[in-house]
């Protein structure tokens, strides 16, 4: 059973194979990283860690039984008991119900760890997967996007209040 657990620096080399052994499908349908993304991906698995010592952001992993990354779930610019969520799962397990057990798994712990009363995800016109992730997890749509948020592609910001939904 996978194993949703805060990013800590131990997970750096999963993270990183998880990365580059997806890297082509992630491209797919959200904005590649760019090669500097890996090539310094130690600074920037450190410089999240900062980050979220310092409370703006919490980070996840989904971690299989033998120790591979199966996704990554983060809550980003936490404020005012709110915080915007990004994920990515693996090709392998797309499709099977991962992202969206994840995701509401993850607003539980928003809510519990980290005292959130709001979650919102952003996410292109095109990306009908994250879509159906996000209106399972319960999250509803409060207007558009602004393409800067999701590397140029229009899309629609979901939101989630986590008072009010289990």
């Amino acid at each position: 059973m996978p194993d949703l657990k805060q990013l800590d620096a131990g997970h750096a080399p999963a993270v990183l194979a998880f990365e580059l052994a997806n890297r082509a499908y992630f491209a797919a349908s959200i904005s590649d990283r760019g090669d500097e993304f890996y090539d310094q991906f130690a600074e920037r698995h450190s410089a999240m860690l900062a980050e979220q010592e310092a409370g703006g952001c919490a980070f996840y992993v989904l971690v299989a039984t033998d120790g591979s990354v199966l996704g990554r779930f983060n809550l980003y610019d936490i404020q005012d008991g709110a915080a915007n969520l990004g994920y990515r799962v693996a090709q392998h397990v797309a499709g099977r119900g991962v992202a969206t057990a994840t995701v509401r798994e993850l607003c539980q712990l928003a809510a519990a760890r980290h005292g959130l009363r709001t979650v919102r995800a952003a996410t292109s016109h095109a990306n009908v997967a994250s879509q159906r992730v996000l209106a399972k997890a319960g999250f509803v749509s409060v207007g558009p996007a602004d393409p800067a948020d999701l590397g140029g592609k229009p899309g629609t910001w979901y939101q989630r209040d986590l008072a009010l939904q289990p």
